[in-house]
């Protein structure tokens, strides 16, 4: 939790100035992110919106549709962590609930993901890859907004030969813990925390984790992460905690941890300091009743109050405004603005508390917002409130606290209040301003509500003696790495969000009051006989060594000093800014340390880019001297509406697994904490969604379906008719590994190029293409190539061709079974098992005996090399585009076809530079055949050559790209009308698109903004458009000629 004072935090000085009536003209003009009002309200407004249709009896969407399929188990006996038998029969359909059982035991058992299996990799390379889970709640569940972070494909940089550690680690998330488990304690033993000792709760504690701790890490086995889970780490393991005790230390004798008093934000439920991450702001348009913990009948907010206080030694009153009446009894003075005419008169003049009978000085500020509640003046309570502690210290205003850590009334306020709870006191102060003819009035308020996330609770500013971290100078280093291109994020746009806040960072409260968690390690010094009573501090990595410190800090006999350790413990956030380093063993110099810091990338929620990232920097190059990561990869976590518990629409990624009955789904709302409509309006969601419940999609469908969506800023929508229909991509992966299957028999395969048909070589190398786009960021475009490949290449070409194969008897001309084997494994290994490890792996099974090379590791893809590397003495990097240009040219012709009405074989003509008449003439036959034409004749005008006359007049033509032209002949198919008419319309349509790319092209920034690759696919397109526009003129032109000689 950070301390509240300006930068980024004068947004939510406005947001609790407004709850509690003090605003000023400062606080309004923050060059901080913040939400304003209105974009919370539109907010509410559409949350209002989406409420009322789900509820609504009037929507026509059948929700998820979806059919009963027949579920196939694993029968035979399999003891847990040994290897499936794979010589049962393949079932004939699609089973996940068979095809994913046991792998991922076995796996784990064996220890392929241990970064140990490098040394045992001939094709190792001297690289690393490395990655930290972001560390969970050990009191959370996954929901498919959490695994949108684990679609990192690390089984492509194994294959590779990286060096590769993907390290598993668990928060122990202080106070949802301590929370959990108190209210197990209320429910099971009828005791709360204060009836046990310290000792004895954190040993109930302890109990729980141990035995509820580790559903999050059976979630993440059954997502099927290659984690190391030999080196699973939690945040109060004993290497850990003196990692953090070691970092408080240091950060301390550095000068960058200091003790100071200031407000924080406080939840009385819990009775605890809280993070800034874990207090929601309510928007209330007015009057709004609301639960509080601890009430029984629920407390109005939204209201702005007006009362007076009567001036001393003279007549008059000044009338002040405040949404907050309990704090009143901790006013200490009135500010007015200097301009006022009104109050000049009152410049330096008091007025009487009516309850305390304390003076308030009426004090002048250019701060006071002139346009809130009375206008011209307010209160100041400094201690309750965030703007009115600036302003204290402004004019040397005392700072007294009415309301007390457990939300009771202080006995600053007087006998008549003392110990009664805060809003029950709001209702005693208001009914005693009326006694004394001090009320004005009351009226409806827009606000903001500050709620604490955990407890539901009203948060309240409170005045603590804490420990805090100072964040300027980090903060700066922060933003200087950014600037400088030593850290990368991405998306881009989150830079200018990152220096804004960066630059304006406060400094950043560190304790918490809670029993569960780091114990702060510092001391308070207690000196025999000194009479100083001003509070010593100091730390140290034990008891010993603060004993010693202070010895030495005060010049006396350790003997002399007594300690009492601060029972406070540290901030969760700051133990999990150390992850990247203290997971792999810092301070000490492991191995681990050496080898995998700092990590390759980080990918985690946008909404943890200052609660977690900046802290990980900040605290990353202060204590290690390096950058924790260079790259940091953003998403968003949204799905329709935002997942969260608090609303109701988790969805369980086990659910999603293993299929979840409607039934078992509201049951899971009715067992959380939401409010009754918000149950209504979650379970009503779940009814028109899910009106089926949701079927068993596996594993391998889930991380497909999370794997097509864009990683880096987009806003995910998730549905799970999506996750099903991934189930049928893995379905017809399935299918298509059977029917290569029975093809095979006995067939040899080649063992080099001269073997393999042109053909063959040619879709060989379309997957070869897809292997080199691959890389570390493209996890969207995998999906998209494998989606492809498997469509096109595997069900069009290879299959459906496979079948003119047959019908025109050139099956040993083309090496059918060949190729088919060889595409059938590459897709497998290259490129689908970084996606769909489990189906992969099971096929992997039953093709190992046709593999074109033995494996090295026969029993894991991930540890084996691509197979398309074993081919180094081919020279496909050099040929592979040629094979691109004759795939080009078969599309081309397949488009052409049908336009003309051409069903029949017919001549076509290439008009073509000198290297694409070489490839086409190379692979002439194998373009004839698929492209179902009579013959391909080549005709190259730049060197003369050409092997039969021009293309005719009278021809369509189809443009592959601005070197090559194919002309179809259609003189005996359409009459030139009908020529003209389809003419004119593709010349209509090519128009328009290719407006529509010059003007993406002339979009601000474009060549800043827009990847080469993608500016040159651009180019190319348009180059293309130009030219098949260029040849519908001059079809037309030589059209309109021939129908001028005809009437001639």
């Amino acid at each position: 939790m950070w301390r509240l004072t300006g930068g980024f935090f004068r947004g939510l000085q406005k947001a609790w100035s407004t709850w509690g009536c003090r605003l000023c003209s400062q606080s309004s003009s923050s060059t901080q992110p913040s939400h304003h009002p209105r974009t919370q309200a539109e907010k509410a407004k559409r949350r209002q919106a989406r409420e009322k249709a789900i509820l609504s009896s009037d929507v026509n969407d059948p929700g998820l549709i979806w059919s009963d399929k027949e579920k196939i188990a694993y029968t035979a006996a399999l003891v847990p962590g040994e290897k499936k038998d794979t010589t049962l029969p393949f079932p004939q359909s699609y089973s996940p609930e068979y095809v994913e059982f046991g792998w991922y035991q076995w796996w784990e058992k064996q220890g392929f993901f241990s970064p140990q299996q490098h040394s045992k990799q001939p094709h190792a390379v001297d690289k690393y890859f490395s990655f930290c889970i972001p560390p969970l709640n050990v009191t959370g569940t996954l929901h498919l907004g959490h695994a949108l972070t684990y679609r990192r494909c690390f089984g492509s940089r194994r294959m590779q030969g990286y060096k590769v550690l993907w390290l598993p680690g668990c928060d122990h998330a202080g106070i949802a813990t301590q929370s959990v488990v108190e209210r197990k304690l209320m429910r099971e033993q009828g005791k709360c925390r204060r009836d046990y000792s310290r000792e004895e709760f954190l040993k109930q504690v302890w109990r729980w984790k141990n035995e509820k701790g580790d559903e999050i890490y059976h979630q993440l086995r059954k997502l099927g992460a290659s984690l190391d889970w030999s080196r699973a780490c939690f945040t109060m393991d004993p290497g850990f905690s003196s990692a953090v005790t070691e970092a408080f230390v240091r950060l301390c004798d550095s000068g960058l941890i200091y003790r100071s008093e200031g407000l924080v934000n406080w939840s009385c439920a819990l009775e605890s300091a809280i993070s800034d991450i874990e207090v929601d702001s309510k928007e209330l348009s007015g009057r709004t009743l609301l639960s509080v913990p601890g009430y029984q009948h629920k407390v109005e907010f939204g209201i702005m109050l007006t009362f007076a206080y009567p001036l001393e030694g003279q007549e008059g009153e000044v009338a002040v405004s405040t949404t907050r009446p309990e704090t009143m009894l901790g006013d200490v003075a009135i500010a007015v603005h200097p301009d006022d005419p009104r109050y000049k008169d009152l410049h330096g003049k008091h007025c009487r508390h009516p309850f305390t009978e304390r003076l308030l000085p009426i004090v002048t500020d250019s701060m006071v917002d002139v346009t809130f509640g009375t206008g011209m003046s307010f209160i100041l309570t400094p201690a309750h409130d965030h703007t009115d502690f600036l302003l204290s210290q402004r004019h040397s205003l005392p700072r007294l606290t009415v309301i007390g850590g457990d939300g009771t009334m202080t006995s600053d306020c007087g006998q008549w209040l003392e110990g009664v709870k805060r809003f029950d006191a709001r209702e005693c102060v208001i009914t005693a301003l009326m006694e004394r003819k001090l009320f004005r009035g009351k009226k409806d308020h827009p606000m903001s509500l500050p709620i604490c996330s955990r407890s539901g609770d009203v948060i309240e500013p409170l005045l603590k003696k804490q420990w805090f971290v100072r964040c300027q100078e980090m903060g700066r280093k922060a933003v200087q790495v950014m600037e400088e291109g030593d850290l990368q994020i991405i998306p881009h746009f989150y830079t200018k969000m990152w220096k804004s806040w960066l630059s304006n960072i406060s400094d950043w409260c560190i304790s918490r009051q809670l029993w569960w968690g780091h114990q702060i390690p510092a001391y308070r010094v207690t000196v025999e006989n000194s009479k100083d009573t001003e509070e010593q501090w100091v730390w140290g990595r034990s008891a010993a060594e603060a004993r010693q410190r202070a010895a030495v800090k005060f010049g006396v006999n350790p003997d002399a000093i007594t300690l009492t350790q601060d029972p406070d413990v540290l901030d969760t956030w700051f133990s999990s800014g150390l992850f990247p380093f203290a997971m792999l063993g810092w301070p000490q110099q492991t191995e681990d340390l050496k080898q995998f810091y700092p990590n390759s990338v980080l990918e985690t929620g946008s909404d943890l880019i200052f609660f977690w990232v900046a802290r990980m920097v900040m605290l990353g190059r202060e204590l290690t001297g390096q950058l924790p990561f260079k790259q940091v990869l953003f998403h968003s976590d949204k799905y329709g509406r935002k997942m969260s518990k608090s609303l109701g629409n988790v969805i369980d990624p086990l659910d999603v697994i293993s299929g979840v009955s409607l039934e078992r789904l509201q049951g899971k709302v009715r067992e959380g904490n939401l409010d009754p409509r918000e149950s209504v309006v979650a379970m009503e969601a779940q009814k028109k969604d899910f009106p089926k419940g949701i079927p068993e999609c596996g594993t391998d469908a889930l991380r497909f379906a999370l794997c097509s969506y864009k990683a880096q800023g987009e806003d995910i929508s998730l549905s799970v008719s999506h996750v099903l229909s991934c189930r049928h991509f893995c379905n017809k992966m399935w299918q298509t590994v059977r029917f290569t299957l029975a093809t095979l028999h006995d067939a040899s395969l080649p063992t080099s190029l001269a073997e393999v048909g042109n053909f063959s070589v040619f879709i060989f190398c379309r997957c070869f293409t897809s292997i080199l786009n691959f890389t570390l960021h493209c996890v969207l475009e995998l999906t998209e190539m494998s989606v492809k490949l498997m469509d096109n290449v595997m069900c069009n070409e290879l299959l459906f061709y496979g079948f003119i194969f047959y019908s025109v008897s050139q099956i040993s001309k083309y090496a059918s079974h060949s190729y088919l084997k060889y595409i059938v494994y590459s897709l497998c290994n290259a490129l689908l098992y970084t996606l769909l490890s489990l189906v992969s792996q099971r096929n992997l099974q039953k093709l190992k005996g046709f593999l074109p090379v033995p494996l090295l590791h026969k029993n894991l893809l991930c540890l084996e090399q691509f197979f398309f590397f074993h081919w180094k003495n081919i020279k496909w990097v050099k040929c592979f585009k040629s094979k691109i240009t004759v795939r080009y040219n078969i599309c081309t012709i397949s488009y052409l076809k049908p336009v003309w009405k051409m069903s029949t074989y017919e001549n076509m003509w290439a008009v073509c530079a000198p290297d694409q008449a070489e490839t086409l003439l190379h692979f002439r036959s194998a373009v004839c055949t698929l492209g179902q034409i009579s013959a391909l004749h080549l005709h190259c005008p730049e060197t003369g050559f050409t092997d039969s006359p021009p293309p005719p007049k009278a021809s369509a033509v189809g443009v592959v790209d601005h070197s090559i032209c194919l002309h179809l002949s259609i003189q005996n198919s359409i009459n030139a009308d009908k020529q003209r008419a389809l003419l004119s319309q593709r010349r209509e349509k090519l128009a328009s698109k290719l407006k529509q790319a010059l003007a993406r092209t002339q979009t601000p920034n474009y060549a800043e903004k827009v990847p080469n690759r993608v500016r040159q696919e651009t180019e190319n397109k348009i180059a293309a458009m130009e030219q098949e526009l260029k040849n519908i003129g001059d079809q037309l032109s030589a059209l309109e000629e021939t129908r001028g000689k005809k009437s001639n």
